[in-house]
């Protein structure tokens, strides 16, 4: 016997959670921008020629502790270079690529009554845009975060990266108790 309401609630926490995949997408795109902004212009501006990677003469690096540095560096493949390469069609390739699976995660996540997958979606969406922003306005990612230790350096990443490989790891998560819970 069904009661009264008992049909909505879930409908109603799908579309919250909807809301919440979504107000994290865009919160994690607009900190992705505006800290690439921030770096590129004010902290390691392009000293001769225009800003981006065609820049003849780069700001140097800043050393903020002993294992991490702000640096300028740009990404012409995916997650630490993989797929590198200056074609002229890769920044598309790669851009249509982070659109198919965003809106593959997208469609999967429509249906999610789950918070912290709602979360983990938003933040691989927000970042995975972020990145073909900057393929399609510079032809690659710009990068800034450097951390290294003894002479090894981390490939540099930004907010993006962050909320992407967060984001995964937390879809993981979520995915194994998730499962465990319905069991």
């Amino acid at each position: 016997m069904m009661m009264s309401g008992e049909g909505a609630m879930p409908a109603a926490l799908v579309k919250r959670m909807r809301l919440v995949m979504a107000l994290v997408a865009v919160v994690a795109l607009v900190l992705d921008q505006v800290t690439k902004e921030w770096v590129m212009t004010v902290l390691l501006p392009c000293l001769s020629g225009p800003a981006g990677p065609g820049c003849v003469v780069v700001s140097p690096a800043i050393e903020v502790t002993g294992f991490f540095n702000l640096v300028t560096a740009w990404n012409f493949g995916v997650s630490f270079s993989m797929f590198y390469s200056q074609h002229d069609l890769m920044p598309y390739v790669l851009s249509v690529l982070a659109i198919l699976i965003s809106g593959a995660l997208l469609w999967w996540g429509r249906a999610n009554d789950r918070l912290l997958a709602a979360v983990a979606t938003g933040m691989v969406v927000g970042g995975a845009i972020g990145n073909v922003i900057d393929r399609l306005r510079y032809g690659a990612v710009a990068d800034f975060l450097d951390f290294h230790v003894a002479g090894w350096h981390w490939p540099a990443f930004n907010v993006a990266d962050c909320c992407i490989v967060v984001g995964v790891g937390l879809l993981l998560i979520d995915g194994l108790f998730s499962e465990a819970e319905r069991r």
